[in-house]
């Protein structure tokens, strides 16, 4: 009990702190200095008049949203002795193999760098600036010599490191199941079986309405459609960020997804977000960075050749280039498995003082990287709104697809979870698959790694990422794979 209470005590001081730089703090500070001078508010009842001031004034429920917003992401509580890496990932092996990964990402970038002579960063010159700001609009009409760029690494190439995965504290030989002789993933792992899943999934069972089947044409829409619909407004007008969460688990209704998500990743767009997002525009601007060209190659690849998301083009650039430089995504490496990669200023090498984070948001993209932006496309035109909400998606749920940790909606046990499923309720396919070369992981994987972008229909694709939101986890990703094969 008085762990918990320990524990509990100290999430609410690192939300505190937290919160304090934050702009939410600042605007709270103001409107409780301008609120003294309402005749409501008595000296002898100050702490209540205010509190009161901002529940009428809904200032309340915006507070209320940003604690809950940091609550999504806060990572799970552990020893108060523990080193500050156990919050990154608990297990030393996985931290070990995620560091492995991320010296042979970096050899594979300066490799190309030393190659191509071209250096990892340099500032444009004039003319090329203005270049790109006429043309910032329209880049996909661009079209840069890439022949020789190569993605760092590609989906395929994660999952051989993952499938040499081990444990060195779990010996094999000494209990020997079904699942260590037949799957790919040969880490002990805990994940959910069936019965767990239905109880965590509960608003997924068939006694529940679920738009994407219960508003089909064979379905009258006044069964299940508009009272769903109504809902959602009244959710939306109450302005509450858990109620969304809820309320999404059932799927959102076309029109009013693209605030039901914004109002879940508690993003709102402040003038300060907007004037953000020009600076990255003027750091892109500005300067030069290998990744760029790693950028214009993957989006080429990938979504100008989706059937889609190629209409999409000019965004993706203008997101991707932009995120490459925001380093306010380093704050996410606090509790994700992997490290930002650091470079030395030229001349400086092995000087700590002149190490850098590279890229400045400590994030390579690799081949399918673009995918995680593409289908929020549809749903935002503003950019420094399609901006924020990606923003958000990778620092919650996206960045776990890439990373190698023991997490619940980490890759390896999303993968572990898939072939669990599918041997313990489907062996004989899933031993046929085996028996003619053709391993389901291998199959799913780059399914589960781009969270099924370019896979499934953008209708269904975010009728499933509603799913991803509103529960907050990644495991129906590995279900839906499952699915997928049925």
């Amino acid at each position: 009990m008085l762990q918990e209470e320990s524990d509990l005590s100290l999430v609410i001081a690192q939300i505190v702190q937290k919160l304090k730089g934050s702009n939410l703090y600042a605007q709270l500070e103001r409107q409780a200095w301008a609120s003294l001078q309402r005749p409501e508010i008595k000296l002898e009842s100050l702490k209540e008049d205010i509190k009161e001031f901002f529940k009428i004034s809904g200032w309340e429920k915006k507070l209320q949203n940003a604690v809950y917003s940091e609550l999504s992401v806060f990572p799970l509580p552990s020893h108060p002795a523990a080193p500050p890496e156990h919050l990154k990932e608990p297990l030393v092996y996985m931290r070990k193999a995620q560091g492995s990964w991320e010296k042979r990402i970096l050899k594979s970038l300066n490799s190309m760098c030393t190659e191509l002579s071209i250096p990892l960063a340099r500032k444009r010159p004039v003319g090329e600036q203005k270049e790109l700001l006429n043309k910032w609009n329209e880049m996909g009409t661009d079209e840069p010599d890439l022949s020789l760029f190569r993605p760092v690494y590609a989906p395929k190439d994660f999952l051989e490191v993952l499938i040499n995965l081990r444990n060195p504290n779990y010996e094999n030989g000494d209990s020997l199941s079904f699942r260590t002789h037949l799957g790919l993933i040969q880490v002990p792992l805990k994940v959910k079986d069936i019965p767990e899943l239905k109880e965590f999934f509960v608003e997924l069972g068939l006694t529940t309405g679920q738009l994407g089947i219960d508003d089909s044409t064979q379905v009258p829409p006044e069964l299940f459609e508009n009272e769903h619909v109504r809902i959602g407004q009244k959710v939306l007008a109450e302005q509450d960020s858990a109620a969304a969460q809820q309320y999404i688990r059932q799927g959102s209704p076309t029109a009013l997804r693209a605030e039901l998500w914004a109002l879940i990743l508690n993003i709102s767009s402040q003038p300060e977000d907007i004037l953000y997002y020009e600076q990255l525009k003027t750091n892109v601007i500005q300067h030069d960075l290998l990744v760029d060209s790693l950028i214009y190659k993957d989006v080429k690849l990938t979504a100008s050749n989706d059937d889609y998301y190629f209409v999409f083009e000019d965004y993706l650039y203008q997101v991707l280039l932009c995120f490459s430089r925001d380093t306010s995504v380093l704050g996410h490496f606090a509790y994700n498995s992997a490290s930002p990669p650091r470079s030395y200023i030229r001349g400086k090498l092995g000087l700590e003082e002149y190490a850098v984070f590279y890229p400045p948001n400590g994030v390579i993209p690799f081949h399918g990287f673009s995918m995680y932006v593409a289908p929020l496309c549809f749903l935002y035109h503003e950019p420094s709104k399609l901006y924020q909400i990606f923003r958000e998606m990778y620092v919650r749920f996206f960045f776990r697809l890439h990373s190698i940790s023991s997490h619940p909606s980490g890759i390896v046990s999303l993968c572990l979870l898939f072939e669990t499923l599918l041997q313990t309720y489907l062996p004989q396919l899933f031993y046929h698959l085996r028996e003619i070369g053709a391993q389901p992981l291998r199959i799913s994987f780059k399914w589960m790694v781009r969270a099924f972008s370019g896979y499934l229909a953008t209708d269904q694709l975010l009728l499933l990422w509603d799913r991803i939101l509103g529960y907050n986890s990644l495991e129906i990703l590995a279900a839906r794979a499952y699915c997928q094969l049925l």
